[in-house]
């Protein structure tokens, strides 16, 4: 049997690192979460921004997405690496507080942190939507790209939204969980999942209220759109496929080892 790299973190140090994460998260003032959250949904921004460029530049080709899809992992990387806080990532790390220690107090806390970072992760990203939806700050081609996948994103009807966006809050959380022990791989990990997201086109709580909000903004939708259409739909699988495919999938057998 191939012996495991010692070098390399064990299941349970990984959980203990996002636990003591999570444990500081909902533990985090109201100032603070706001503002991380409100730098996180700027960040973000650049996503759909980037993604919109390179589509702009390429030719209408179905392929087209497996090379644009790589400006989809730029928003990602700022706000990951920036320590900036994200709604997805905390169904992770902030939900592994309540597994562990499960009282009324955890998840008031839990809820509190979720409202107040999901709240500034929109309000941030309604914003960068609004900074470049004035057309001509832009070549014309990276205009139509900007419409195009705006009007992309609220396309889908409610249950394959929401299916989707499961897939996309697990992996999401799959990339929070593998990041401790990652080391120097980290930017790797946050591209290579961040791009499935980008190429299966799975909706995302907060890279995809950015081009929804641009849809409206724009005209190309109504408000009722983005909240019905997107938001519900893209909330509750993102939190489903964060709270249920991994917290409780990576957490349950190491507290069942620890019962034996």
């Amino acid at each position: 049997m191939k012996k495991s790299d010692p070098a390399l973190p064990r299941a349970k140090e990984i959980h203990d690192l996002v636990l003591e994460e999570g444990e500081d998260e909902i533990e985090r003032g109201f100032g603070s979460l706001a503002w991380s959250g409100l730098a996180a949904g700027l960040s973000m921004g650049f996503s759909f921004l980037v993604m919109s460029i390179m589509r702009g530049a390429l030719p209408d080709r179905p392929w087209a997405i497996l090379i644009d899809g790589t400006g989809y992992t730029v928003g990602f990387l700022i706000a990951v690496l920036g320590r900036q806080q994200l709604f997805t990532e905390s169904t992770l790390t902030a939900v592994l507080p309540v597994l562990s220690r499960s009282s009324h107090g955890t998840i008031a806390k839990l809820l509190r942190l979720w409202v107040i970072v999901l709240a500034a992760n929109l309000i941030g990203t309604i914003i960068f939507a609004w900074l470049i939806s004035h057309e001509g700050l832009f070549k014309p081609q990276t205009w139509t790209a900007l419409n195009e996948i705006s009007t992309e994103s609220l396309q889908s009807s409610f249950w394959p939204m929401l299916i989707k966006s499961v897939l996309s809050g697990w992996l999401i959380a799959l990339m929070v969980w593998m990041l401790p022990g990652a080391g120097p791989a980290q930017v790797l990990i946050i591209m290579i999942l961040t791009y499935v997201v980008a190429i299966g086109q799975f909706s995302h709580m907060v890279a995809g209220s950015v081009e929804a909000a641009f849809a409206v903004l724009t005209g190309h939708a109504s408000a009722l759109d983005y909240v019905f259409k997107f938001a519900v739909p893209t909330l509750i699988g993102n939190t489903i496929g964060g709270v249920s495919l991994v917290a409780i999938l990576n957490h349950a057998p190491l507290r069942s080892d620890e019962e034996v």
